[in-house]
């Protein structure tokens, strides 16, 4: 047993029965009631506690932080709701989960106004409790490692959210409600089972940090570069790392084309007469390879390859690029105009974002 200072009790990892550190708990909630500091900061982790002490509203009224992690409990019962100023709960790495895992009256009770980091990680809770979503001045949300299977929709009622850590769960999709948290910072959601990301996600204007690796992406929205106080993006293990890799695809030229690449990189002067009809169409649909090395173009045959734009010399974003053969490559910090509009747009992008992030996290 040791104190840390006038304002925190710590108990934590005691060789005692439940039922002694009720008792421990009694004796010294009494002997703070008379004291001239009370105590803001009780540790409880690690002691097989079954069920919250009864000792803990009436011997620590003035609580504003509970951690009660590393034990046994299946519910956090009526006591917790007489701790009226708790601003962190500190529960990870129970057996909560179950039918009436947390008190009834939750949302009503002045824990609705005061709560401000609830950590329900390392549990068996297959949803997002009702009454969670109700607990408006929350700042931090952690239920990582539990067994999720959703988001629900009704998140966008944390108005107050700064922090959310889903990782660790099944689930398969991001509701576009999730957008709706304007104070949202940092987003945790790795170790998933999600395929896609909402271009909604973009509306997160403070977010710093978005956590997405190993999950089953196979492509990312182009809105995800509007993210503008992005530094970190971490992606790896998901398939789409793998496809960008992989997806170096080329197929030979036609002879239409390698007569109209001759023409565009020679500098042939012609007229209309002096060329095919389908020849003098193709030649206005050429694309200039984004090598400043090459000055070559391209129509129907280029080489798909993923531009990865490096930001600190390590970490890198995968976005997709297009050169006129296997042999040609472009530095990651170049762009040149193309007579493509989609892909000048494309280029004109990925510079910005490599301005704006700082970290992308790939493996």
């Amino acid at each position: 047993m040791e104190e840390a200072g006038e304002a925190e009790l710590n108990l934590s990892r005691l060789s005692m029965s439940p039922e002694t550190l009720e008792s421990e708990l009694e004796s010294r909630g009494e002997e703070r009631r008379g004291a001239r500091e009370a105590v803001l900061r009780l540790l409880l982790p690690h002691n097989r506690l079954v069920s919250l002490p009864r000792a803990l509203g009436s011997g620590f009224p003035h609580l504003q932080l509970l951690d009660v992690s590393g034990n046994a409990l299946t519910t956090l019962g009526p006591e917790l709701l007489a701790l009226r100023g708790l601003r962190t709960l500190l529960a990870k790495n129970n057996r909560l989960g179950g039918p009436g895992a947390l008190p009834k009256g939750l949302a009503q009770s002045p824990l609705s106004r005061s709560l401000q980091v609830l950590n329900l990680s390392g549990n068996c809770f297959q949803e997002v409790p009702a009454s969670v979503l109700e607990l408006r001045a929350l700042q931090t949300l952690s239920l990582g490692g539990n067994q999720l299977q959703s988001i629900p929709a009704e998140i966008e009622n944390l108005r107050s959210l700064e922090c959310l850590y889903l990782g660790g769960n099944f689930i398969k999709e991001i509701p576009p409600e999730l957008a709706n948290l304007p104070s949202l910072n940092y987003l945790v959601l790795c170790d998933n089972k999600i395929q896609s990301v909402p271009p909604q996600l973009s509306q997160l204007h403070s977010l710093r940090s978005l956590s997405l690796h190993n999950n089953l992406l196979t492509y990312l929205p182009r809105e995800i570069l509007n993210l503008v106080h992005l530094e970190e993006l971490s992606l790896r293990g998901n398939p789409l790392v793998v496809r960008f890799v992989r997806d170096l695809t080329y197929d030979p030229p036609t002879l239409l084309e390698l007569a109209a690449r001759t023409i565009k990189i020679r500098n042939i002067s012609y007229t209309p007469c002096d060329l095919p009809e389908n020849l003098l169409r193709y030649l206005s649909l050429a694309s200039n390879c984004p090598n400043p090395k090459c000055g070559g173009v391209y129509f129907d045959c280029c080489v798909r390859q993923i531009k990865f734009v490096d930001f600190c010399g390590k970490y890198r974003l995968p976005l997709m690029h297009y050169l006129c053969s296997p042999e040609c490559s472009s530095p990651c910090s170049s762009s040149h105009s193309s007579t493509s509009q989609s892909e000048s747009d494309s280029e004109d992008e990925a510079i910005v974002a490599a301005r704006r992030m700082q970290k992308v996290l790939l493996g």
